[in-house]
């Protein structure tokens, strides 16, 4: 599983669920929300039926917000986007008769995060290797990485319907120049004895070993 969230793409990018979003990856078109302190409830929706999860987000009237828990088919726990993402919610505007719509760009991260282990060596689909994704301790730090590269990933494909040039063809090219510095960065801690302690670091298209 990705390590990277769509919220983690609204930190980066605050306008990307209002003007970039495709038909196929709407889960939810509601007209009929009602939002008291962090509660949001749309009793025309099933959000289990439509794959709604923590971490995606919604748009309340237009407004970004972030989706913490999924507490029934019909209500979610939201909060606006917070400073850090285990913090206490935010709750949003309170309203009726609310537009919501959520979207997810789970398909760009997941593609994202299989190239991103791949560059380290390690094998998405086989969890019985050593190192597996399982190994990492440190997955925090490939969030950003999942992140930078999903944005590109998402941008140009929309630029490409609106030629070079564009705003989102600069915004595709700026991410992906962050995308190339943040590979540079970071380095993975991984655990390859099972003791829940890194006892080596790789880094993004290299493999360097520290033993502990």
């Amino acid at each position: 599983m990705a390590f990277a969230k769509d919220r983690d793409l609204l930190v980066l990018e605050p306008a990307l669920f209002r003007d970039v979003g495709w038909s196929a990856q709407t889960l939810i078109d509601a007209s009929d929300v009602t939002v008291t302190g962090a509660v949001a409830q749309s009793v025309s929706s099933d959000f289990v039926t439509a794959g709604v999860a923590a971490g995606m987000v919604a748009l309340l009237d237009g407004a970004a917000v972030e989706i913490l828990e999924v507490t029934s088919s019909t209500t979610l726990t939201v909060s606006r986007l917070r400073p850090v993402g285990d913090e206490t919610a935010i709750p949003p505007a309170a309203g009726t008769g609310l537009a919501m719509v959520v979207m997810t760009f789970a398909p760009q991260i997941e593609f994202i995060h299989a190239q991103t282990l791949r560059s380290l060596g390690i094998e998405p689909a086989d969890a019985g290797a050593v190192p597996s994704e399982a190994d990492i301790v440190n997955p925090g730090a490939l969030a950003v990485v999942e992140s930078l590269g999903a944005l590109h990933t998402i941008l140009a494909s929309a630029a490409a319907m609106v030629g070079p040039g564009s705003a989102l063809w600069v915004k595709a090219q700026m991410h992906r120049e962050r995308l190339d510095a943040a590979r540079r960065r970071v380095v993975v801690e991984i655990d390859l004895d099972g003791d829940g302690v890194a006892d080596a670091v790789r880094r993004m298209n290299t493999a360097q070993f520290v033993r502990g």
